[in-house]
This record gives C-alpha cells, structure tokens and sequence, in this order.
C-alpha cells in the first residue's frame, strides 16, 4: 500500500472545568488568560487514532496542525511526544476572534499548504465553544468527504478507508473514498502516554517565535538538528485573504453572556437510587411541567 500522510488538526482550549465569573470578556471571547490551558480532550482521542494508523501500517506519516497563539506549541510538542511526526502552528494577532467559519477558513489554507494529504483527522468539538462545526466546514472548503462521530478506524485500502461511527441509538460502520475528514468522538480509545525516548529527543522543540526568547546554546541546537524546528506560519504563510479572519471575518456574534453560579445549597438535592428518591423526582418533575406529554 502507499505511504500514507495523515494531518491531526489539535486545538489549545481553556480548561472549562474552572470556569468562574470572570471566564468571558465584554466583546463575547473567551478571557483565556485567566484559565489554564490544556490540550483539547477528543483532539487527544483523534491524535490516537492517527497514531492507531502509523502502528498498523508503514510509512505512515502524521502532521499535527493547530491555530492558535504562540503558546499553543505547547500542545504540538505533546502530539511530538506522543509519536507525530512533523507539526505546524498557525499563529498571526489577525486570526484573533475568528469564529468557526473564520477558523475553518484559516486551517483550509494550511492544509492546501501542507499538500497531497490522505487523512485528515479532529476531534469532534472543542470543549470551549462545543460547536463541532470546524470540522465539517473544512471539510466542504476542501471539497472533500467527511465522517463524523468515528469511534474507531477499522481498517484503509488502497484508497478506501472503513470507519465505526458511533450515534446516538447505536453504531454504524461506513466506508468512503480517500482523501477524507474524520472528526472522532470521545468514546475512541484514549490517547497514549509520552514516549520517553520521544521526550528525550523533542524536548528542545521550539517555533522561531520561542526561539527569540531562547538562550544562544538552544539556539544553535535547533539550528544544527532541522527536527526539533516546529514550522509556524502566519497569514500571508498561507496566503489566506484577511477580510475571511479575525473578529471583522466572523458573521457568528454573541448577543449576550450570563454567568450562572450555584451559591446556595438549597437550590441542589442530591438523590439517592431509592424508590422515595425516585418518587420525589417525578413529583418534581411533574408539577414543575417538565413531564407534561409524559
């Protein structure tokens, strides 16, 4: 079979499992300065899959590919560590506010960049906007097929790829023509572990940006090994048209934000499997006309 080339589109996201009051600006974005940053959860499902691929067959090559701000390298040494092979960021202040149209258009243009791909492979939303439509979107300004909600890649062909979806009433397994878009839902396996001897060797990664801020011994190490340089880009890197990116470029707006925090513990009650507990729910239930056509 061909060597295969696979691209793992991988997202920085705030962790909002501690978002507070303060989580939103006033222009609608996310205050991300204030939250910690993580590697987007299903993105680590679709790295896994990608990396699935490279052990079942030779050759195979895995790009990962995020936008982001200069920090967001961070996440491309962790693909690194895992066993991608090559990575990309896509960084310029002019992507800053892009919504999802805006970003599909951003990372199109990366992807036509990187060339002659097979795979295209991302998790199926980012936990900080839980829109799951950059995927897609991709996928139709690529003119390619798309598969969502992979639980598992069963198998590729020639220039076939077979794939598990997992839906909401069960399963269904669905074969499609090459190059595709996959985005993975959560139920795929987890992703791997570091590899310490992947550790080791990528350790000393940087993007020209970190570099600046490097000290001349780092310096001349990433001149003298070409891998440990992570390949940034900016707008006119991929000739992208600015008019589509940045907040000017995105036609989704944000009409209002509301923080709801629990402060009282008179407004939970925690149930137990009881036949009393059950009966107090359905009461509740009931009279408050959440169970009206019931």
């Amino acid at each position: 079979m061909k060597k295969l080339k696979i691209i793992v589109l991988a997202k920085q996201v705030p962790d909002t499992r501690n978002v507070g009051k303060n989580a939103m600006k006033a222009d609608g974005t996310v205050n991300r300065s204030i939250l910690p940053a993580i590697f987007n959860p299903e993105d680590l499902n679709a790295l896994e899959q990608a990396l699935r691929i490279k052990d079942k067959y030779e050759n195979t090559e895995v790009n990962i590919l995020t936008m982001g701000p200069p920090r967001a390298a961070e996440i491309i040494r962790e693909g690194i560590y895992r066993g991608a092979d090559k990575s990309f960021l896509l960084t310029d202040r002019k992507f800053a506010g892009s919504d999802t149209l805006a970003t599909s258009y951003a990372i199109s243009q990366a992807i036509k960049k990187i060339e002659n791909y097979d795979i295209i492979i991302a998790g199926r939303q980012a936990i900080d906007g839980d829109t799951a439509q950059v995927g897609p979107q991709i996928a139709e300004k690529l003119n390619i097929p798309q598969v969502t909600y992979c639980e598992e890649i069963i198998g590729i062909s020639e220039n076939k790829i077979k794939i598990k979806r997992r839906l909401e009433r069960g399963i269904e397994v669905v074969l499609s023509d090459m190059p595709i878009l996959i985005t993975v839902h959560s139920s795929a396996p987890e992703c791997r572990f570091r590899n310490a001897k992947f550790f080791m060797k990528f350790k000393h990664s940087r993007t020209k940006t970190e570099l600046k801020r490097e000290n001349e011994t780092l310096k001349k190490l990433n001149k003298e090994r070409e891998y440990l340089n992570i390949q940034e880009w900016n707008v006119q890197d991929v000739n992208a048209d600015t008019t589509f990116l940045g907040l000017d470029g995105s036609p989704t707006k944000v009409k209002k934000i509301e923080n709801v925090i629990m402060t009282s513990k008179k407004e939970t009650k925690i149930l137990d499997e009881s036949d009393e507990s059950i009966n107090f729910l359905m009461k509740n239930l009931i009279n408050n006309h959440k169970l009206d056509n019931f």
